[in-house]
C-alpha cells in the first residue's frame, strides 16, 4: 500500500472499521537514547482494537479545550504530551517502534484497552488535577473505560503498563515552563510594535517552554516580517484592510464562510479530522496512536516555536496597523481609523500566523504518513456548522492562510512564514521521533 509508505511494516488496518463513537463533549524533550521496544502482538487480538485510543484522545481533547479551557497555542503543547503517553503505552504492548520517551516491556497478553486508558488517566489527572473528581471527571470517565475490559490478567498487567507510562512522561516534562510565569513587558510603543489587542496577553511563557521534540523553541525562527517601508508591506496590509475589515463589501459570502470555519478551536477541529480520518482508513491500533503522537507533538513545538518568533518580533496586529498607517512611512498605505476586522483579534503578537504554524506542521505530517496525492480528509468547525473537505493535506493550510487574512487578523506574509515554520517542524519531528524499532530495538529507516 504505497500511499501509507511511512507508517511501517506492521498490519496497517484494524480487523473492522468501526464507526468513531465520542461520548465525551464537544478537547521537549528531545527522544532518548534507543531502547528496545516491546515485542509484537503482547495484546490479544480480540483487544487490538484501536478505540480506547481514539476514546481516550476525545477525552484529552474535552479535558484541554472545553474544560480547561487552554487557547490554541498552550492546547498543542499538552495535546503532545497526553498523545506521547497514549502512543508509548501502545508500543510497549503492540511493539514495531521506538517509545517517545517511556519504554515498558509488556509481557504477553496484555490489555492494550487498559494500558491507554491508564496512561492517558494518568498524564491527565498529573496535568489537570482539579478534573480529577466529580461525576463527570477524570476518575469517572477512566472507571467507565476499565469496566468495559473484563478482569483478570491481562487488565492488571495493562494497568501496570499504563502507571509506569503515565509517570515516566510526567517526569519527563516535570518543570518544562508551562507553569512558568512571564508577566508581558510592553516594548516601546511605535510603527510596527505591537499593544495589547485584549486584557490578557496569551502565550508569554510558550518560549521558555521546552520543546516537545526539537531541541530549541528558535530552531527555525523565521526571518522576521516584511520592513514597513516595503512594497510587499504595502501589499498586505492593503490587502487585509479591503478584505478583513468587517463590513467589506470586496470580501465574497465564500471568503467570509472560510473566514468564520477556521475561528474554531483549531487544535480541537484537527483532532476531530484526525480521529475521523483513521477510522476511514481503518488504522490498527499502533499505527493510529503514531499518527495522533506525531501530529499533536509536531502542532505542539510547532506553537512553542511560533511564539517564540511572536515574542522575538512583537509586531503589529492589522487592527492597530491600518488606523495608523500614516505612520508607517510607506506611501502606499493610507490610515482608516474606523477599520475594524470581521472577528475579535486575538491576545498576541502577529508575526508570524499560529494558526499557519500548527496547521503547517500537521498537513506535513499527514501528508508524509498517507501521500501526498488525494486524498478524502475532511474538518468540521463548531463555529459554522460546516464540514470541509480537502483533496489533499497541503490544501488545508491554504484554506488557514486566506481565512486569517479574510478575518482581518494578520497579514499575509506572517501566514506564509508560519506555514514554513510549521513545515519544518512537521519534517523535524518525522525525522526525530517515533522511529521504527528494528529487532535490535534500534532506530530504524
Amino acid at each position: 500500500m504505497a500511499r501509507h509508505r511511512l507508517l511501517g511494516s506492521l498490519p496497517f488496518r484494524s480487523g473492522a472499521r468501526s464507526v468513531l463513537v465520542v461520548a465525551l463533549a464537544l478537547a521537549t524533550l528531545v527522544p532518548l537514547t534507543p531502547v528496545a521496544a516491546a515485542g509484537p502482538s503482547a495484546t490479544s487480538p480480540a483487544d487490538a482494537s484501536p478505540q480506547a485510543i481514539m476514546d481516550w484522545s476525545s477525552v484529552a481533547q474535552n479535558s484541554i479545550v472545553v474544560v480547561a479551557r487552554k487557547f490554541p497555542g498552550e492546547g498543542a503543547v499538552l495535546m503532545g504530551i497526553v498523545h506521547a503517553a497514549i502512543y508509548d503505552a501502545t508500543v510497549a504492548v503492540d511493539g514495531g517502534y521506538r517509545p517517545y520517551g517511556v519504554a515498558v516491556n509488556a509481557p504477553r497478553h496484555t490489555s492494550l484497552a487498559a494500558a491507554v486508558a491508564t496512561a492517558a488517566h494518568g498524564v491527565l489527572v498529573g496535568l489537570f488535577p482539579d478534573q480529577q473528581a466529580g461525576a463527570t471527571g477524570l476518575d469517572a470517565t477512566y472507571a467507565t473505560s476499565l469496566a468495559a475490559i473484563p478482569d483478570g490478567r491481562a487488565k492488571a498487567r495493562g494497568i501496570a503498563v499504563g502507571e509506569r507510562v503515565a509517570a515516566g512522561v510526567l517526569r519527563l516534562r516535570a518543570d518544562d515552563g508551562r507553569d512558568t510565569v512571564v508577566p508581558y513587558v510592553q516594548a516601546p510603543p511605535g510603527p510596527g510594535v505591537y499593544e495589547p489587542t485584549g486584557p490578557v496577553v496569551l502565550g508569554t511563557n510558550l518560549p521558555q517552554v521546552r520543546p516537545l521534540v526539537l531541541g530549541t523553541a528558535a530552531r527555525f525562527r523565521p526571518p522576521g516580517p516584511p520592513p514597513l517601508t516595503s512594497r510587499r508591506y504595502a501589499r498586505d496590509l492593503n490587502e487585509v484592510a479591503r478584505l478583513g475589515r468587517a463590513d467589506s463589501t470586496a470580501r465574497t459570502p465564500e471568503q467570509t464562510d472560510t473566514a468564520l470555519f477556521w475561528t474554531d478551536n483549531d487544535v480541537a477541529q484537527w483532532n476531530r479530522g484526525l480521529l475521523r480520518l483513521a477510522t476511514r482508513e481503518g488504522l490498527d491500533a499502533v499505527h493510529t496512536a503514531r499518527m495522533l503522537a506525531l501530529a499533536h507533538l509536531a502542532g505542539g513545538d510547532a506553537m512553542i516555536a511560533c511564539f517564540d518568533a511572536k515574542y522575538h518580533y512583537r509586531f503589529w496586529r492589522p487592527i492597530q496597523a491600518i488606523p495608523r498607517a500614516d505612520t508607517d512611512g510607506n506611501p502606499a498605505t493610507a490610515p482608516d481609523p474606523a477599520w475594524t476586522p470581521l472577528r475579535t483579534t486575538p491576545p498576541f503578537p502577529e508575526y508570524p500566523s499560529a494558526h499557519a504554524c500548527h496547521s503547517g506542521a500537521l498537513a506535513t505530517v499527514l501528508a508524509a504518513l498517507f501521500g501526498s496525492g488525494r486524498v478524502d480528509f475532511t474538518l468540521d468547525s463548531l463555529v459554522t456548522g460546516q464540514t470541509r473537505s480537502y483533496p489533499r493535506f497541503a490544501d488545508v493550510p491554504r484554506d488557514v492562510n486566506n481565512a486569517r487574512v479574510w478575518a482581518g487578523f494578520l497579514f499575509r506574509s506572517s501566514d506564509a512564514a508560519g506555514s514554513t515554520l510549521g513545515e519544518r517542524v512537521g519534517r523535524f519531528v518525522l525525522t526525530h521521533a517515533l522511529l521504527r524499532a528494528s529487532p535490535t530495538g534500534m532506530a530504524a529507516g
